[in-house]
């Protein structure tokens, strides 16, 4: 048997994770405007099951009973996010009360059940009016999303605990603008790189507008990975070196520093010194999305001759992770870290990670970095009901988990200062580019029905909830 997981800290808050785009459904509902994935997931072969989110579980409707079935997990906060295009259908305007009296109605459920709502304010779903005219390639955005946030917060504050600005600004550049996998499905490889800018620029602005709203305990959801160089030559440090900058410290650097990792700034648009002071003002706390680590060495060299790798002169191999494909002609090539159990979605099992990344943090920042919340930690695994019992035993989520929870423990006897653990996703939900191929969720969702099926998983995680009370 598994022996039971440490106490942690007093006051420790454990909570479950989800989005707007990926639960809500009710796309065209109440005055809601469209969004950048409402019009990627229109295009044809962007989601690889070739489906929509216009009802994904329903949530939208259905908010009561998942809020019931929060209560019953016994968590202490609920992240979700926002729809800014519920709220202001363009991006910008007039406000659109019904969008805004949604949340508010979310928010008092979550309150009347002693859950701690804890809304993200953007979490990849751009207007689709910014979209079009630049999106995050705008500056412009930037300030659209202050004028989100102070009216959000006006609205809200009262109730809300814990603010989050943007979730992972570096998948929306990288993965959005980038290499084209995500909205907007731009493939801009390094012209990206102003996006993450005027990202990072629009949740110092919206910590601007939080404040001066009331708002209180604000942060950011960032992801972070660590990243191990899959080789001892200089040509594959080198390549991990730039990919743990362009996936780590772009983001964290800024926000925690003031400034960009060198070499950066002549990609980035001005007046970056000035924005650094907005990017860089105090945080109360920073979020870490966790899921495993990197393994990244130099790219594949070009085939060789006819017989050995393929035709003389051919250009090298591409590589994937997670079903996003990565360009040969990156400066750094991803592989797959070898004796690792696989996720569903193909990502290793490294709970240990997690620990390796919060004392990389504390070693980078010191004290600059502030209290951690882990916003996001979880995996993609497809079990469904036994077909006599209807039970779903998802061992493998529970190992996941009971492994990464153990991995945090010793992260915080060892000195990181984490006050929370949000489990991504209370609800099996639309994946993003995957459609519904991934299942994230504590709770089945059945898909012709949407009846909700707690799984084995939800049942350990309220133990353990209950353990820690």
């Amino acid at each position: 048997m598994t022996a039971p997981v440490p106490e942690f800290p007093a006051g420790f808050l454990w909570g479950v994770s989800a989005s707007a785009f990926q639960i809500e459904g009710s796309l065209t509902a109440d005055g809601r405007g469209p969004s950048s994935w409402d019009a990627f997931t229109g295009e044809p072969g962007r989601v690889k099951d070739g489906s929509r989110a216009d009802v994904a579980t329903d949530h939208y409707r259905r908010y009561r009973e998942d809020v019931a079935l929060m209560a019953e997990l016994g968590v202490g906060a609920y992240r979700f996010s926002i729809s800014w295009s519920r709220v202001l259908p363009d991006g910008r305007g007039p406000v659109n009360g019904r969008g805004l009296d949604f949340y508010d109605r979310l928010v008092d459920e979550l309150c009347a059940a002693g859950i701690a709502p804890a809304p993200t304010l953007f979490h990849w779903d751009t207007p689709l009016a910014l979209e079009k005219e630049g999106g995050w390639l705008n500056r412009d955005t930037a300030e659209r999303f202050a004028a989100y946030a102070s009216v959000v917060a006006e609205r809200l504050a009262d109730r809300v605990p814990l603010w989050i600005t943007i979730n992972e600004p570096a998948e929306v550049t990288l993965l959005g603008y980038g290499l084209g996998e995500h909205a907007p499905g731009r493939r801009m490889v390094f012209d990206a790189l102003p996006a993450a800018h005027h990202q990072l620029l629009a949740h110092g602005l919206g910590v601007q507008a939080l404040r001066a709203a009331g708002a209180r305990r604000i942060g950011i959801a960032v992801s972070h990975s660590p990243v191990w160089a899959a080789g001892d030559s200089d040509e594959d440090r080198a390549a991990a070196e730039l990919y743990d900058t362009l996936t780590n410290r772009l983001f964290a650097d800024p926000i925690l520093t003031g400034s960009y990792p060198a070499g950066l700034d002549s990609l980035l648009p001005g007046p970056v010194a000035e924005d650094l002071k907005t990017i860089s003002a105090p945080l109360d706390w920073y979020g870490v999305n966790y899921y495993n680590p990197m393994l990244v060495g130099a790219p594949k060299p070009a085939a060789g001759p006819v017989g050995a790798d393929g035709p003389a002169g051919s250009p090298p191999a591409g590589s994937s992770f997670g079903g996003i494909e990565i360009p040969p002609d990156l400066p750094f090539d991803i592989r797959q870290i070898e004796g690792r159990e696989l996720t569903d979605f193909g990502w290793p099992v490294v709970p240990d990670g997690l620990r390796e990344l919060l004392a990389t943090l504390r070693e980078r920042y010191g004290d600059r970095l502030p209290p951690v919340y882990i916003t996001e930690n979880g995996c993609s695994y497809g079990d469904g009901p036994d077909p006599e019992t209807g039970r779903i035993d998802d061992a493998r989520r529970v190992a996941y988990h009971d492994g990464h929870v153990r991995a945090l423990h010793r992260a915080i006897e060892e000195g990181a200062d984490v006050r929370g653990y949000f489990i991504w996703s209370i609800l099996d939900n639309f994946e993003w580019a995957e459609g519904y191929r991934q299942r994230f969720g504590l709770v089945h969702i059945d898909y012709e029905t949407l009846a909700r099926t707690p799984k084995r998983s939800f049942a350990w995680y309220r133990d353990l909830i209950k353990s820690n009370a």
